[in-house]
């Protein structure tokens, strides 16, 4: 501005800064997800849930100053629906649950299982927040499932309630397994895959491709990843790791045998049975700019049981990019048990827990400007032996949430998934990846490796603002172990394992001494820098689940037939 003096550039640095932040206020961490429910726009749904608390949350705005009302319902129409219906009155708020016998006014439920948090009138939008379980709690109520379910609008133009017109819709939505789909006008897309590559007749190969992605003039955010799979029954995963500035050439090679090593920074995972993940709005994985040169490594998990020879395979991933950039960077960390020959499942197993420790207290000796995740979504895994996995999260020596917790894993069924709200891990909290496995019908021990038949117990965690980190795992002290169980060395300890006659005593004395002695616990940033510490694994608590939501939450709230 050639005519502005100082004081109005710095003035419009501020409003712009005021402006910015404003924008960025308005992200409310527990309510990631929306959606507009009609063609207008004058009906908006935000959400957000917590599985391991069983509740949901949701914010309805809609452009009207009369009642509002939202549900659930069986076949998209009134009869049967599961509703509640508020508003801003001449009496103040009003706001009652009710059900739906027919086409006439639904009827308030004698048990009110709705909590309203919030309701607002402003500017001609009424805005409601309100919380339920997401289980059902009585015979009027429609519990919430993992599948696709049909909500319903209505609003008035007066705080009478009757007959909606035509202001009413209905809209299918996947509310607990919500996966965004954005068509930017500036997006495009490009592939990171294997090329003609003849996939060994081998039962587990992982194969290994660093390359250079496509170069940007400046810093862009990729918002969406797809899997691109030519062989889907001999494929078991996928990962994509950034690489340090040491690696500078392209390489092709079986994985683990040497510099594709120095790859660890995870920043995209798709596991067998996942489909597209698309990044929450705030975030974004970068490309280009001062990420433009970097290389990456793509390993690709071949699981081939038949021994199949001679298949060509062109799988990878599809990284759909804009140029419109996000609030934070995305980064993934993976956490859990090292992936090492350390620690062995015994056979004979109907119910054995393995533990990885990450303890974020030592993040600073790796990184100069540490700081906080905001993890938004997780992605679990182990082998075929995997029957359950649980992700804790510890403060201040207390267990204060799980972050995930799968107690039916499907080695077949492994997807990056949605926490439903964002949850925040501060520096010093500890996060322990606890794994089940069944082994009943193992004769032999199975190991900490890379094969199928090993097994593995880690969480990668989707969070921002993005850190320079790779992992952050633990494994036994082996020496500890060999000591305590009563051997002199390795090879003693190892002839001990082989040979024990394995039973209920046996497994159970072998995996609380795994769990009572000290852990290795390492930190390693992208640049394989490493922080080895000490630790010991807490004790997990069980997380009480919400209880349905009582009348006596809204009964002051509630007036039947409106104001």
């Amino acid at each position: 501005c050639v005519t502005c003096g100082p004081n109005m550039v710095i003035l419009s640095l501020v409003l712009l800064l005021l402006s910015v932040q404003w924008s960025w206020a308005q992200e409310d961490p527990l309510l990631p997800f929306s959606e507009h429910l009609d063609l207008e726009h004058k009906v908006r749904l935000k959400w957000g849930f917590d599985k391991i608390k069983g509740t949901i949350l949701f914010e309805l705005t809609v452009n009207t100053s009369g009642w509002v009302g939202f549900g659930f319902s069986p076949k998209g129409g009134m009869t049967g629906a599961d509703i509640v219906i508020g508003g801003v009155g001449p009496k103040g708020i009003y706001f009652t649950d009710r059900h739906a016998v027919g086409k006439s006014i639904p009827l308030v439920d004698k048990q009110q299982n709705y909590k309203l948090l919030s309701l607002k009138e402003s500017d001609g939008k009424t805005v409601m927040k309100f919380q339920r379980s997401i289980g059902s709690c009585d015979e009027n109520d429609l519990p919430i499932t993992n599948l696709p379910m049909k909500l319903i609008y209505a609003y008035g133009q007066t705080d009478e309630i009757m007959y909606h017109s035509t202001r009413r819709g209905t809209k299918q939505l996947n509310l607990l397994k919500y996966m965004p789909r954005v068509n930017l006008p500036n997006s495009n897309f490009f592939d990171i895959t294997m090329v003609n590559f003849t996939v060994p007749a081998n039962h587990t190969y992982y194969h290994c491709k660093i390359m250079k992605a496509p170069t940007f003039d400046r810093k862009q955010h990729i918002y969406r990843i797809e899997p691109v799979i030519t062989n889907i029954d001999v494929m078991h995963h996928l990962v994509l790791y950034r690489c340090p500035p040491s690696v500078t050439e392209p390489l092709e090679v079986e994985c683990y045998t040497g510099m594709d090593t120095k790859c660890i920074e995870a920043v995209a995972v798709w596991g067998v049975g996942g489909g597209a993940f698309e990044f929450p709005e705030v975030a974004g994985l970068p490309i280009g700019g001062n990420v433009g040169d970097f290389f990456y490594r793509l390993e690709v998990h071949y699981n081939n049981p038949n021994k199949s020879a001679g298949r060509v395979d062109n799988s990878g991933l599809r990284f759909y990019y804009t140029s419109k950039l996000r609030q934070h960077d995305a980064g993934v960390l993976i956490t859990g048990l090292a992936v090492a020959p350390g620690y062995a499942i015994p056979p004979k197993a109907k119910s054995f827990l393995t533990y990885g420790l990450c303890d974020t207290a030592y993040i600073p000796k790796v990184l100069e400007t540490p700081h906080d995740l905001q993890v938004f979504s997780l992605m679990l895994h182990t082998h075929l032996a995997g029957r359950k996995v649980r992700v804790g999260h510890f403060r201040g020596g207390k267990q204060i949430d799980f972050l995930a917790a799968d107690e039916n894993y499907d080695f077949e069924y492994q997807e990056a998934t949605n926490l439903g709200k964002t949850k925040t891990v501060k520096l010093g909290d500890k996060l322990l990846v606890e794994c089940t496995y069944d082994t009943e019908k193992r004769s032999t021990l199975t190991w900490g490796a890379y094969s199928t038949s090993d097994e593995m117990c880690l969480a990668f965690l989707f969070y921002y603002p993005a850190m320079n980190l790779g992992t952050c795992v633990s494994l036994p002290n082996a020496t500890t172990l060999i000591s305590k169980m009563g051997a002199k060395d390795t090879a003693t300890w190892l002839n001990m394992m082989f040979t024990k006659t394995w039973n209920d005593m046996s497994i159970n004395q072998y995996q609380q001494t795994l769990k009572r002695i000290d852990q290795l616990v390492w930190i390693i940033n992208s640049n394989n820098n490493i922080s080895s510490n000490t630790g010991l694994i807490p004790d997990f608590t069980v997380i009480p689940s919400a209880p349905c939501m009582s009348d006596s939450a809204t009964k002051s709230l509630a007036l039947p037939s409106g104001p």
